[in-house]
């Protein structure tokens, strides 16, 4: 018997959800080998993990904390990724949104808070979706790849933010420390529960996964966007608006990743900073294949991704095993991931010989 490969019609919803998890699963797996390397137990090791991710209220709520920008973000690389437009700047739409927060949310507008939250969401939306609107332009118009320029923008942002707050938007009363004014008491997020840090920015994440969802599955703009993902060609010649739509999706991308930097700044530290993100951006990137481009898919790959970095804190506190093992968990789960998709794409079929009697 002889084996080939066959292109699959449509990967089924089963079997897309089991090599996310088997994805997961096998970064775990290859982990192991480094934990052993380090003299640690690999069992105890994940074990203590999930106790500092979900052992407890506060556990919980730190992992929901971490995992609310990644939700947004991981949203942000899903709806691009679908239109095969690959936004890996998402980390420097994050920064413009939490900028465009906090020169919003910092004192240019005197509003009450039912008025100044939606208008700091905004203008971090706006913000991020302008950052991305750019790349995509330049690549209608010149050809240009928005790979390399949505990756490169993400340092000069930086380096802008920078800028910033060590001059015009620096806090006098921060004692020289590199950061801007603190935003208005109005244009904070409000915890969910009290004495604990998980924010509203957590309800937006998920409010903008079940919008995203809906789009994607029972209206006209996901159809064209799946479309133009599918074959741009076939989809101009149905009459599509490709380039409309791929500005469509640019806008809707980099403002979900600018409203993950409103959430973190309007949510957790009140004012912006050059250390803002841990690299949220980039693990959205993780988190939107793991989900298999889901809108619902990447609210539990976030919490995943999230649960790692967390319980990783705790498991080195516990071992001595440097938490930099969150980083391979995260990365090895993207190299599965890719290979995993592979047999999403294709199956392996054998062909019988005829026996000719």
């Amino acid at each position: 018997m002889t084996l080939r490969l066959e292109p699959r019609a449509n990967a089924s919803l089963g079997l897309r959800l089991s090599v996310s998890i088997a994805s997961g699963l096998a970064a775990l797996l290859i982990v192991a080998i480094p934990v052993l390397a380090a003299a640690g137990n690999p069992f105890t090791a994940y074990i203590l993990m999930a106790q500092g991710a979900f052992g407890s209220m506060f556990a919980l709520s730190e992992t929901l904390n971490r995992a609310t920008p990644l939700i947004l973000t991981g949203l942000a690389a899903t709806i691009a990724f679908r239109a095969r437009l690959w936004n890996i700047g998402a980390e420097g739409q994050l920064y413009m949104g939490a900028l465009a927060a906090v020169l919003v949310g910092s004192g240019l507008l005197q509003l009450p808070p039912a008025l100044m939250v939606p208008a700091i969401m905004l203008a971090g939306f706006v913000a991020g979706g302008l950052m991305m609107i750019v790349p995509t332009l330049l690549k209608q118009r010149f050809g240009a790849d928005e790979v390399v320029i949505t990756l490169l923008l993400n340092f000069v942002v930086i380096l802008l933010i920078q800028m910033l707050i060590e001059g015009p938007l620096k806090d006098p009363l921060a004692m020289g420390w590199p950061q801007s004014v603190p935003l208005l008491a109005e244009a904070r997020f409000d915890k969910l529960i009290p004495r604990l840090r998980m924010h509203w920015g957590l309800v937006v994440g998920l409010v903008a996964a079940l919008v995203l969802w809906f789009m994607v599955r029972k209206s006209v703009l996901g159809f064209e966007i799946k479309a133009v993902g599918e074959n741009k060609a076939a989809a101009r010649f149905a009459g599509i608006p490709v380039d409309a739509t791929m500005l469509k999706v640019a806008l809707i991308s980099g403002g979900l990743a600018g409203l993950a930097g409103v959430s973190e700044v309007a949510g957790v530290k009140f004012y912006l900073s050059a250390d803002l993100s841990p690299g949220f951006g980039y693990s959205g990137i993780v988190v939107a294949m793991l989900a298999g481009l889901s809108p619902i898919g990447s609210v539990l790959a976030a919490v995943f991704i999230a649960a790692v970095f967390v319980g990783a804190d705790s498991m080195s506190r516990a071992t001595g095993i440097s938490s930099y093992i969150a980083d391979l968990v995260v990365a090895l789960s993207l190299l599965c991931i890719l290979v995993g998709s592979f047999f999403l794409r294709f199956r392996i079929a054998g062909i019988g010989r005829r026996v000719e009697v």
